[in-house]
């Protein structure tokens, strides 16, 4: 383990080898024989399990429901919207045929040419083309809305470039599609959603973000508004963390979706979608995380606390066996995820690094020298200082220290995130601190010319126009012309 931890780059040295690293040493994803796509590991898996328990109850608190939709659809559908299909058509898979056969070599199988499909089927990208085609035949009046509905799913997009968690062409996400029967609900709705994420993010993954509405440029293929949620990586790079989508009508129109109203009156359905990926695994990772491996937030550890003995016969492991138990027992009780580790075939060195690596919030040291004086030592990831406490009522200050973790680890990303964010008002400084990295809240004249002119000259994106921040009127950055109020840029994954 002390290999694997000196092997691990430092993020000083190449922040990017870092998270790579990282990812595969602490066992939560490798690359598949599939190029493009990754194997989400057990202890990986078991993160997103969390933060997918924890997002599906919010979702079903606010009243929304799940369902499957499937995961081919037909091209024809993705024609329907002009906008939608222009934003993903270089991304899409397209299932051609639908049978293989022996080849007549001996070489192996290949695609059966009298099997082609008349119509091309489309793995999905995101799925409002096959819901909207669903909701069609579950709405007819202003009864059946609004439509609540919820899908775990995986979806492909085709990528050159990935990298694990933060960019695969097969991701795992929920995508949210409601229908409504008025704008003023659907607004509310994307907006509400929106709201949830930032409390997720910012509550459990301990990430705080800004909430804000994407620019023209940078909005969902298809929406009238996309909302987001930034947050600001250790390496000064945004990441979009959520995102949430005023559809408008749009959809409801390409599929033909109307609905009788409370007049009696015949109107277009009302739409939003939303959505979040296995990307927060990335946005985790890079928030958080040291040179010594992953710092996890201990709302979302899959082991809270690990118990390690320190032993040199049966007789003291015995003894320690039940003390350590017994605590695990109570721990648990209280809702605290433990593991006790009392494997003899790895040294306790080996044990504090590996779960060091692996992000384990609270470490308890139990020897027998402890067993005789009452005491344990406790260790918590976050700065790593150990302490020793009493073991007497050892539970309750274990369950404080986790929340005190929790909030710790929020601080000092917040306290990051007020330390590179600036404010500039020229060009020229602008592009000399994009350089440095961080946030940077800048006028902007409004129009994608400009937009489009910042990016290909700095590579920074507007990542959203904030809903909190100064909305002093003032003078666009490059042109000069009229600004009504500062916008968040950053580079970005």
């Amino acid at each position: 383990m002390a290999k694997e931890l000196k092997e691990l780059t430092k993020r000083s040295e190449n922040y990017s080898q870092w998270y790579n690293d990282l990812v595969v040493k602490a066992d939560l994803a490798e690359q598949s024989p599939v190029r493009g796509c990754m194997v989400i590991k057990p202890y990986g898996y078991a993160i997103w399990e969390k933060m997918q328990s924890i997002l599906d109850k919010k979702f079903k608190e606010t009243g929304h429901v799940n369902a499957y939709f499937p995961l081919l659809i037909p091209k024809s559908y993705l024609s329907r919207e002009a906008e939608h299909v222009e934003g993903f058509a270089k991304e899409c898979a397209i299932v051609t045929h639908y049978r293989l056969k022996n080849a007549e070599d001996g070489s192996g199988v290949v695609v059966d040419p009298e099997a082609k499909l008349e119509e091309e089927l489309i793995i999905r990208p995101t799925s409002e083309t096959i819901i909207w085609s669903t909701y069609k035949n579950w709405i007819q009046s202003y009864r059946d809305l609004p439509i609540l509905c919820n899908q775990w799913a995986n979806v492909m997009r085709w990528e050159m470039r990935t990298r694990l968690f933060l960019r695969t062409a097969e991701f795992l996400w929920q995508e949210g599609h409601t229908a409504h029967a008025t704008r003023e609900e659907a607004e509310a709705e994307a907006q509400r959603m929106l709201e949830v994420y930032a409390d997720f993010a910012e509550k459990y993954m301990a990430m705080p973000v800004i909430k804000g509405v994407k620019s023209a440029n940078e909005r969902f293929a298809g929406a009238l508004d996309t909302y987001t949620i930034e947050a600001l990586m250790q390496d000064g790079k945004a990441l979009q963390s959520g995102t949430s989508h005023f559809l408008g009508q749009n959809f409801a129109k390409a599929f033909n979706v109307q609905f009788v109203d409370q007049n009696n009156k015949l109107d277009y359905v009302w739409a939003t979608s939303w959505g979040v990926s296995t990307r927060l695994m990335g946005a985790l990772i890079m928030s958080h995380s040291d040179d010594n491996g992953l710092v996890l937030p201990p709302h979302l550890a899959p082991i809270q606390v690990v118990i390690i003995p320190i032993y040199k016969n049966q007789e003291q492991l015995d003894a320690i066996n039940a003390k350590a138990e017994s605590i695990a027992e109570n721990l648990r009780k209280l809702g605290v995820s433990v593991k006790y580790d009392n494997a003899d075939n790895k040294r306790p060195g080996f044990k504090f690094a590996d779960y060091e690596l692996k992000g384990v919030p609270v470490r308890l040291v139990i020897g027998a020298r402890d067993m005789e004086n009452g005491t344990v030592e406790v260790m918590r990831r976050d700065t790593l200082n150990k302490d020793v406490r009493p073991l007497e009522n050892i539970e309750t200050y274990v369950v404080e220290l986790l929340e005190d973790i929790q909030n710790n680890i929020y601080n000092k990303a917040l306290k990051y995130r007020e330390e590179h964010t600036i404010t500039v008002d020229t060009y020229d400084e602008f592009k000399e601190k994009i350089e440095e990295g961080g946030f940077i809240l800048a006028h902007w004249d409004g129009t994608p010319e400009t937009e489009e002119r910042i990016k290909e000259e700095t590579k920074a994106t507007i990542r959203c126009i904030p809903f909190d921040g100064d909305t002093t009127p003032g003078k666009c950055m490059v042109t000069g012309k009229p600004s009504a109020r500062r916008v968040l840029f950053a580079r970005a994954y």
